[in-house]
């Protein structure tokens, strides 16, 4: 998020970032957020009896700001089908893997069981399947037999943030 933030501040970079807005209170990037003066919301899930009504929350908040691409960044909580669908091909995750490999948690973990000979992340649109949209970007990185899932989640991560700023300059410059 704060990658994302950073880019949106030079005059050339395509996305304005509008809106921070996360389903825990505490979360430091909330703050973070707000200390580069973007407004910043919090909508605690846990406030909600269904995922419906969370939904309906968290879209009217995109709606107050005249949202027209949403990034997770750092955001655990799966959307919805039903959300998802409100947002069609305007939903932008990013994941540490090298999409269509090792979807869902773990991934460098898993990448490291397989014997994998390289590894990374991907930017992908959102869609109804947990980590299944179309791929806009990705980054690799050589794994070796010194690596372990500490090590090749810091390597991993190095390539997350500018991977991130690139792809949503690529989707934003493509919706002028």
């Amino acid at each position: 998020m704060l990658a994302l933030a950073k880019a949106a501040q030079y005059a050339d970079y395509p996305a304005e970032i509008c809106l921070v807005l996360s389903n825990v209170p505490e979360a430091l990037g909330l703050q973070k957020a707000a200390d580069l003066n973007i407004p910043v919301a919090a909508i605690d899930h846990t406030d909600f009896e269904s995922r419906t009504a969370f939904d309906a929350a968290v879209h009217a908040q995109m709606i107050a700001h005249n949202i027209e691409l949403i990034c997770c960044a750092g955001f655990m909580r799966i959307l919805s089908p039903d959300f998802v669908r409100l947002w069609p091909n305007r939903i932008l995750n990013i994941h540490p893997s090298l999409l269509p490999k090792y979807k869902g948690l773990n991934t460098h973990r898993r990448a490291l069981k397989a014997g994998d000979k390289e590894h990374g992340c991907s930017v992908h649109y959102v869609n109804d399947e947990l980590d299944g949209g179309d791929i806009i970007l990705q980054s690799r990185v050589l794994i070796t037999e010194k690596d372990s899932v500490k090590s090749l989640e810091k390597k991993v991560l190095a390539l997350e943030h500018p991977l991130y700023v690139e792809s949503l300059n690529n989707v934003a410059s493509s919706m002028l």
